[in-house]
């Protein structure tokens, strides 16, 4: 849209279940798909504010081994990531993460109908009974946010589709708010349609722009509105200015990190599947482009994400 950039590059991986494919050309003759190796650990932890491990529990993402979740958070927690948000995008993958959220005391869930997913749904016939279920699972110990959900016009192009879209969106807002809990925002080619949206229905207390993809000026607007701008691997790209502008405009208070991993690996690993581990880079990058110390930036995001998401000490009802 005019004044504003879509800065969501290609993501490297097989696709989803919510329908995100690889763009042309990203990084499909990369020979190495492995797992990058630890960073240097974290002296103040962070969290992970948007992940997807049940992607790769058991898979093998873009080729690369195995790795389950289990694994997954002990490398995280060896690096000074203290925690994740783990993230369900359809019914599957909601129920997924709030159960294992329940048992495993790092990783809180967030449950949604991914935008590209809905159209999905309404043409089964099925889309208020799938909302119905986000409803109950947004109830459930240890969800602490609904997501992701918002608008997503870089594939979904039919009017029909984006007013199913529009739907969803507002109906996730109004499940957000009728639980207190906090909402995540996928924003991808629909900036001024989000911003809109969320005006007009109301937005949560606490929202979050989850892997961040504006410039600037949406940093300035989110400001405005006391919105959260989560930013992932990808403002480490060379290509990202964009980001990275908006990174400066934006004020600490409302700044988190994540991987949306195993997508977005930042660099020095791009192509190579993403997961919580490699939250530093990002970070380090982060407070590099700011000219601040790394421990003081990972205070304060720590202290941000507690803020939007609540304790990660809650008791599990039963351990992992």
């Amino acid at each position: 849209m005019t004044g504003f950039e879509s800065a969501l590059p290609e993501t490297p991986g097989e696709p989803p279940l919510f329908l995100r494919t690889r763009e042309p050309g990203e990084a499909s003759d990369r020979s190495d798909h492995s797992y990058p190796p630890l960073p240097e650990a974290l002296v103040v932890p962070v969290y992970d504010n948007h992940t997807h491990l049940e992607i790769a529990n058991g898979s093998e993402p873009d080729g690369g081994g195995s790795l389950d979740y289990h694994e997954q958070l002990d490398r995280a927690s060896a690096v000074g990531v203290r925690g994740v948000v783990q993230v369900g995008t359809d019914l599957e993958t909601s129920r997924w993460s709030a159960e294992q959220a329940a048992r495993e005391p790092r990783m809180l869930a967030a449950v949604a109908l991914h935008p590209n997913e809905a159209p999905v749904y309404a043409e089964a016939g099925g889309l208020d009974d799938a909302l119905a279920e986000i409803f109950e699972l947004a109830g459930w110990p240890r969800v602490r946010a609904v997501g992701e959900t918002g608008l997503d016009f870089y594939r979904t192009t039919t009017d029909e589709a984006r007013a199913t879209q529009y739907r969803s969106f507002e109906a996730h807002i109004e499940i957000a708010k009728e639980n207190g809990l906090a909402l995540q925002i996928h924003d991808r080619d629909a900036h001024a349609e989000v911003i809109a949206t969320l005006k007009r229905v109301g937005a949560p207390e606490r929202t979050v722009f989850h892997c961040f993809s504006g410039d600037a000026e949406l940093a300035e607007i989110c400001t405005e509105n006391g919105w959260y701008m989560s930013f992932a691997g990808n403002v480490t790209f060379k290509n990202a200015n964009n980001l990275r502008e908006a990174l400066s405009v934006a004020p600490r208070a409302l700044i988190m990190v994540e991987t949306d991993a195993p997508y977005l690996t930042p660099m020095p690993f791009r192509g190579r599947p993403n997961a919580p581990y490699l939250i530093p880079h990002t970070l380090r990058a982060m407070a590099a482009h700011l000219g601040t110390d790394v421990s003081m930036l990972a205070a304060q995001i720590s202290s941000n994400t507690e803020l939007v998401y609540g304790s990660w000490s809650d008791e599990p009802v039963t351990a992992s």
